[in-house]
């Protein structure tokens, strides 16, 4: 599932079900849920023979419910309420690994079949891939990822581009006393716009990290076979703004438990990630990974699946990335889905990072 500029830029209205069409949305996910309950029940006991006819179930089932959970999360109100969404992530790893199971079958005719079926039923990148078809849903080894160029990308801003917000310069040397961190959560538009109206912040910029390709541009990155995440380098001074208020906001604002994903955009791009530049950084990233995983658990969420790197070199995006929800004639779009939860306050208020 691509998500090139264009698309995007469509507004985030126009991705979901208006009000008209709620009822017969509610209609579709439940028959689809109850497709999948009754195909479960019927081949609860073949699982253990691994039969194809069992492989074909678990496809069909694992299809059907991630179709009716994808309704369930783009109706408005009602079911669609946060109460209810609460199981939604869970639900849908269940029935990822429903649909894997059910490609790995040893028939040929029963695997392509399921993968076809949950393709079209549930959009399904991950089972897809795995005969071939479309993007890669995992990283690749370095040898099969995109080479690059030696040069910057010719879209890439300017040495002397200022910030479109703020107007402080965009590439370093930034003032002595500041810091960095990248961070991967998604669509980096989305991201950009969290961190760059925060008090404290200098700078920030949005660009592509934790890959293997040289300079590579924005259509190379979704391609994944670059190994990059899309992510946003926020410059802050340690003086105004913790790293801890910073990482509050990236846990809350994004679901970290869903792996190379982020609401409708999948790939390995928009994985979660959290990129520190010195030790004292990675300290407080990984207490702050803990902490958030108790609230998530406590709330019934999965596992998060973020990952805490050194970070890598940051290559710039496209100009027309930067700042893009900052500009006039931006088309609004986010991406990202926060599961409602709340980062505890003062759990890490003594972290400076």
């Amino acid at each position: 599932e691509e998500m090139y500029a264009r698309f995007a830029a469509q507004p985030f209205s126009n991705r979901r079900s208006s009000s008209s069409s709620s009822s017969f949305a509610y209609v579709l996910a439940a028959a689809a849920l109850a497709l999948a309950c009754v195909v479960l029940f019927a081949t609860k006991n073949a699982e253990e023979d691994n039969a194809p006819s069992s492989s074909l179930a678990f496809g069909f089932a694992g299809a059907s419910m991630r179709r009716g959970l994808n309704t369930f999360r783009n109706v408005r109100g009602g079911v669609g309420s946060r109460a209810i969404k609460r199981w939604i992530p869970t639900a849908r790893n269940f029935a990822g690994r429903m649909i894997n199971k059910a490609a790995r079958s040893k028939g040929f005719a029963v695997g392509m079949g399921t993968t076809l079926a949950a393709y079209a039923m549930a959009s399904s990148p991950r089972t897809a891939a795995a005969f071939g078809w479309g993007k890669p849903v995992e990283l690749l080894e370095k040898n099969a990822c995109i080479a690059g160029t030696e040069s910057p990308i010719p879209d890439a801003p300017g040495k002397d581009e200022k910030h479109f917000l703020l107007g402080t310069p965009m590439y370093p040397p930034f003032p002595e006393n500041m810091e960095m961190v990248s961070l991967g959560m998604g669509c980096f538009w989305c991201s950009e716009n969290l961190f760059m109206r925060m008090p404290g912040v200098h700078s920030t910029h949005v660009g592509y990290a934790q890959g293997v390709t040289k300079n590579p541009s924005y259509e190379e990155v979704c391609s994944g076979r670059t190994n990059h995440n899309e992510v946003v380098r926020v410059v802050y001074d340690p003086t105004k703004i913790t790293l801890g208020d910073i990482l509050k906001v990236f846990w809350e604002r994004h679901d970290p438990t869903t792996l190379n994903q982020q609401g409708n955009d999948r790939g390995t791009q928009y994985r979660s990630g959290i990129y520190y530049y010195n030790d004292a950084q990675r300290k407080v990233a990984e207490e702050s990974k803990k902490i958030y995983q108790a609230v998530l658990s406590d709330s019934g969420f999965g596992t998060i699946t973020t990952e805490i790197e050194q970070a890598d070199e940051f290559y710039y995006a496209e100009i027309y990335h930067q700042q893009y929800d900052a500009k006039p004639g931006s088309r609004q779009y986010c991406g990202l889905s926060p599961l409602g939860t709340q980062f505890p306050s003062d759990s890490l208020s003594s972290a400076t990072g």
